[in-house]
């Protein structure tokens, strides 16, 4: 190797170090803001490519990125924004880790910084393309209208209405956020993952079981709809829960009784998560919940990431939450968030929870059912972030 040629990840910041004066055992994040810049700078060019080194160099970039979106100071933007967004070269990450930390560097921008030192990243709108300036902003005006910041300045607002005209997704999204989002990213002491019986009773009132919802379930039909079952399981899978989500959608040939949509319908429904129910101690159980509380779950799902992925950032956990939601009521697309709120209200919600292989009351268990206004049609959703052996469901 020749003695000018840089190496990634350590090194590089190596031979920063002995080209500056300071003690050998200084930390990249003490090379302060322009000298974190200039070492990433330069690996940068070395990360041309699909190899090992290349990648090497690009995770070191990605990393100095967002330590410095993490630190509060204008200069700190600039550079973080110049690092994801211009010099980091096209194709030295996957597609997934691209865009793992374009979210994650905007995210962390909107928590550290001063909205006065992000704004003036969007004075000049963008001409038609998406490349990544374009969806870091995006990701940005996603960000800042979780925080209540996403509206009400020229040049954001401006920024924001040339993402809808180009279609960008997160563009669907309102700038502020909605009521029925109040509990998004809110960390309440005591009120962590459902992981038994109990606390499911303790915080959800019990649907009992009835006779009627056994003949229900048992005339129930398969409504297999594979585009609607991949976007109820988005957040699932950007998230990395350990296991494959299972969406399913029935029809009933009468509408269902509403005391009979508990745990004695569900279990006589073909599902995976439910397969040998009552071969173990304890019994399936379901309660009542509320639209706001289904939203969140999906949120934070994709948000805070499972145990083999990578959480997206705010702006795409709120995008895959309600395409989730609105896979789960059957809406079409283009039905304007707040009606869709308006038409959770009349369907039933339930969380339920058994003692099968699927459920491991161990780290996150999740399972809802939907029952729309008509009481003909089911949906259901089952999640685990539970890491099992390969011969279990899913």
């Amino acid at each position: 190797m020749s003695h000018n040629e840089e190496t990634p990840g350590d090194g590089a910041f190596d031979r920063h170090r002995r080209e500056r004066p300071g003690p050998e055992s200084q930390q990249p994040a003490e090379l302060g803001p322009e000298g974190m810049y200039e070492a990433a700078e330069r690996l940068c060019r070395t990360a041309v490519g699909d190899g090992p080194r290349e990648a090497s160099a690009a995770r070191t970039v990605g990393q100095i990125a967002e330590t410095l979106a993490d630190t509060r100071s204008r200069d700190c933007v600039t550079f973080a924004v110049d690092l994801v967004s211009r010099l980091l070269p096209g194709g030295a990450m996957s597609p997934g880790d691209s865009d793992r930390l374009l979210r994650s560097v905007a995210a962390k921008l909107v928590k550290a910084q001063h909205l006065r030192d992000i704004e003036p990243l969007f004075g000049e709108l963008p001409d038609g393309g998406l490349g990544p300036a374009v969806e870091l902003r995006a990701c940005l005006l996603g960000e800042l209208a979780l925080i209540g910041s996403g509206t009400g300045r020229r040049s954001l607002d401006a920024y924001a209405e040339k993402l809808r005209e180009l279609g960008h997704p997160l563009a669907r999204l309102p700038g502020t956020r909605l009521d029925v989002e109040h509990r998004f990213a809110v960390r309440v002491r005591g009120l962590g993952s459902i992981k038994t019986a109990k606390q499911l009773r303790s915080r959800f009132p019990e649907v009992p079981p009835t006779d009627g919802g056994v003949v229900a379930g048992r005339g129930a039909g398969d409504a297999r709809d594979d585009g609607r079952a991949n976007a109820a399981a988005r957040p699932f899978r950007a998230g990395g829960w350990a296991r494959e989500p299972e969406a399913r959608f029935f029809t009933l040939p009468s509408p269902l009784a509403p005391d009979d949509f508990g745990i004695s319908f569900l279990k006589e429904l073909p599902l995976r998560c439910l397969e040998g129910e009552g071969s173990r101690r304890g019994s399936a159980l379901a309660c009542a919940t509320t639209p706001d509380d289904v939203l969140n779950e999906l949120f934070s799902a994709s948000y805070v990431g499972g145990v083999t992925g990578h959480g997206q950032g705010g702006a795409y956990a709120r995008l895959y939450a309600w395409e989730s939601l609105y896979a789960l009521m059957g809406l079409p697309a283009g039905v304007p968030l707040l009606e869709a709120v308006r038409r959770a209200a009349d369907h039933r919600w339930l969380r339920f929870m058994a003692f099968t292989d699927w459920f491991h009351h161990d780290t996150s268990d999740l399972a809802f059912a939907v029952l729309d206004p008509d009481r003909t049609r089911v949906a259901v959703l089952a999640a685990s972030d539970t890491d099992v052996d390969s011969d279990g469901p899913g």
